[in-house]
C-alpha cells in the first residue's frame, strides 16, 4: 500500500529550514563574535607566517674516489647520504655558516629555520631555509650550502694529508734498508726489489696529492623567492572570514540547542501543547497598567484582538477564566486588567478577581471609579474599576489575607461570579510553579490562560505546567506572550529567579523585624475557615 503525501506536505521543509534560520539570526552576537575570532586569527597567521620567504640551493655530493681501495667498489657505495645529511645539520657546519653570514653567535639560531633533505635514489642535499625576508633566505640557504661543501672539503684534505705522511714515513724506512744493502756482501736482486716498492709507494704519494678534494658542487643556488612561502594575506583574511563564520554558526547552534527558554511561538507551543493567541506589546510601567479606553495605539488593540481570539470570533460568553503566569511576572498582571477593559468594551459584565494575594493587590494600581455599587454578597473589598471608554468592571480582592492555603474555601468565596451569557470572570492565580493552590484553581473554571514572556519562559516550566494543569482535569485554550525587549547579560542576571527571591526573603526579614514603634499596623489575621461572603 502506498501511501499520498497530504497537500501541504511540500511546504514543511522550506517553513522549517525558515524556523531553524531565524533561530541562528536571533543569535547575532554570538555569530558576530565568531567572526571577529576568524578576523583576528587570521591577522595572527599575517603577523606570524605570512612573511616567512623560503629559498632552496642543492648541491651534488661527490664520491671521494680512494686510490687505495679495493677495485670493483661502486661509486655510489662511496658516500652514504644519511651521514652527509647529519653532517651538514651539526654545529661545525653551522658555525662556518654564522661565521660567513658575520653573526657567529647565531649559530644555533640559524640551524631552527633549517631544513635539509635528500631527494631519494639522488645524491643530492637540498637546503632549504627559511626567514623573515626573501634575501636573507637566498642569503643564509647559501651560506650553509658553501659551508658544507667547504666542510666536506676540509675533511678530504686531512685524510689526504694523513695518508700522504703515513705512506711517506713507510718510503723514508724502504729508502734506508736500500741504502744499507749497498755494501758488497749484498744481493744485487735484493736490492732492486726494495727499489720497486719505493717506486710504487712515490707513485701512490702522488697520485694522493694529486687528487681532487672538492667536497661536491652547488647545482642550484638559491634566490630570493617572489612570494611568501604560506598563503598571504590576500588568503588568510577570507579564509579566516569563512572559518570565523562558520564557528559562529556553530556556536550559535549550540547555543540555540542548549537554550532553556522558548524563543519562538513554536517553541512555546511545543512545550505548552496549547495554541499561542496573541503576542502582546511588553508591559509598562505600574501607571500604564490599565490601557485599553484610557490610551490608543497598538498596544490597546492588541488586547482586543486577544479578546476576539478568546471568544473564537463570536459573542458568545468566555465564563470563567483562569489567568496565571509559570514564574511570577507583571505581564500576567497587565493581560489579565485589559483583557477585562476589553470584554467589558464588548458589553460583557466582567469580574475580575485578584487571587494572588500580593500586598498591595490590584486596587492599588487601578483607576476606581466613585460608584460603588458592587454585586451583592461580594468580599469586603470589591469596588469598580473605571476603564475609560470601555467601561466599567468589578474588582473583587483576595478574601484570603496573606496565610494559609485553602482552594476550596477559596472558590467559595468566589461563588457570586458563576458566569451566564453575558458575563465573564476572569481570575488572577498566584505563579502555578510558586503556589500550588493554582492547581485546584484550574479544575473549577471553564479554562486556563498561561501568560508567559517571549524568551523568558522556559520551556521546561511550560511543560510542567501543562502536566499539572491536565493533571487536575483542567483545560488549557491557550496562552498569551508578551514580546519581552532584549536585555543585556547583567539586567537578565539581576533579574533572574534566584536574584529575586532573594530580595523578596530580604524585603520579607526586614519587614517582620519589630520596630518597637507604637501606632505602626500590623499584619491581618488570616481566617483558614474560609467561608462564603454569602
Amino acid at each position: 500500500m502506498t501511501s499520498s503525501a497530504g497537500p501541504d506536505d511540500r511546504y514543511d521543509d522550506p517553513d522549517r529550514l525558515r524556523d531553524q534560520v531565524r533561530r541562528l539570526l536571533r543569535y547575532r552576537a554570538t555569530i558576530a563574535s565568531g567572526v571577529l575570532l576568524g578576523l583576528l586569527s587570521g591577522l595572527v597567521l599575517v603577523l606570524l607566517g605570512a612573511g616567512a620567504y623560503t629559498s632552496t640551493s642543492e648541491v651534488l655530493v661527490r664520491p671521494r674516489a680512494d686510490p687505495f681501495s679495493t677495485p670493483g667498489v661502486a661509486v655510489d657505495s662511496q658516500v652514504s647520504m644519511g651521514t652527509e645529511r647529519q653532517i651538514a645539520l651539526s654545529a661545525t657546519v653551522a658555525a662556518r655558516a654564522a661565521t660567513t653570514l658575520g653573526d657567529p653567535a647565531r649559530a644555533d639560531a640559524l640551524l631552527t629555520d633549517l631544513r635539509v633533505v635528500n631527494p631519494p635514489d639522488t645524491q643530492l642535499l637540498r637546503f632549504e631555509y627559511t626567514a623573515g625576508t626573501a634575501k636573507r633566505a637566498a642569503r643564509v640557504s647559501n651560506a650553509f650550502a658553501q659551508a658544507y661543501l667547504a666542510d666536506r672539503e676540509e675533511r678530504s684534505k686531512s685524510m689526504i694529508v694523513r695518508m700522504a705522511a703515513g705512506l711517506e714515513q713507510q718510503l723514508t724506512e724502504l729508502t734506508g734498508r736500500v741504502n744499507a744493502r749497498k755494501k758488497p756482501a749484498e744481493s744485487v736482486a735484493g736490492t732492486a726489489g726494495l727499489r720497486q716498492q719505493i717506486g710504487i709507494m712515490q707513485k701512490r704519494v702522488s697520485d694522493i696529492r694529486a687528487y681532487d678534494t672538492t667536497g661536491g658542487d652547488v647545482v642550484r643556488r638559491a634566490e630570493p623567492a617572489a612570494r611568501p612561502s604560506g598563503p598571504g594575506p590576500g588568503w588568510l583574511f577570507p579564509l579566516g572570514l569563512i572559518g570565523g563564520l562558520v564557528l559562529g554558526v556553530v556556536l550559535a547552534w549550540l547555543r540555540c540547542a542548549l537554550e532553556p527558554r522558548a524563543r519562538s511561538v513554536a517553541e512555546f507551543q511545543g512545550a505548552l501543547g496549547a495554541p499561542v493567541l496573541g503576542i502582546l506589546p511588553a508591559p509598562g510601567t505600574d501607571d500604564e497598567l490599565l490601557e485599553v479606553g484610557r490610551t490608543d495605539g497598538g498596544r490597546a488593540e492588541a488586547y482586543r484582538a486577544l479578546a476576539f481570539r478568546l471568544r473564537g470570533g463570536s459573542p458568545a460568553a468566555i465564563g470563567t477564566l483562569m489567568l496565571v503566569a509559570p514564574r511570577r511576572e507583571r505581564g500576567a498582571e497587565a493581560v489579565t486588567v485589559n483583557l477585562a477593559a476589553a470584554l467589558a468594551e464588548s458589553g460583557d459584565h466582567v469580574l475580575l478577581v485578584d487571587a494572588t494575594g500580593h500586598a498591595p493587590g490590584l486596587s492599588a494600581r487601578l483607576p476606581l471609579s466613585a460608584d460603588k455599587s458592587v454585586p451583592p454578597g461580594a468580599p469586603e473589598g470589591t469596588a469598580v474599576v473605571d476603564a475609560g471608554t470601555a467601561g466599567r468592571f468589578t474588582l473583587c480582592p483576595d478574601v484570603r489575607g496573606t496565610g494559609g492555603d485553602r482552594p476550596a474555601g477559596l472558590m467559595t468565596a468566589y461563588a457570586p461570579v458563576d458566569a451566564d451569557r453575558g458575563s465573564a470572570t476572569l481570575v488572577l492565580a498566584p505563579p502555578l510553579l510558586e503556589h500550588p493552590e493554582g492547581v485546584a484553581l484550574a479544575q473549577r473554571v471553564d479554562g486556563v490562560l498561561v501568560v508567559g514572556g517571549l524568551e523568558e519562559t522556559r520551556r521546561e516550566d511550560l511543560k510542567r505546567v501543562a502536566e499539572l494543569i491536565g493533571c487536575s482535569g483542567g483545560n488549557i485554550v491557550g496562552a498569551a506572550l508578551h514580546d519581552v525587549p532584549r536585555r543585556g547579560l547583567i539586567p537578565r542576571l539581576t533579574d533572574s529567579d534566584w536574584v529575586r527571591r532573594a530580595r523578596e526573603r530580604k524585603s520579607a526579614a526586614v519587614s517582620s523585624t519589630p520596630t518597637g514603634t507604637v501606632g505602626k499596623p500590623t499584619a491581618p489575621v488570616r481566617d483558614d475557615t474560609l467561608s462564603s461572603p454569602r
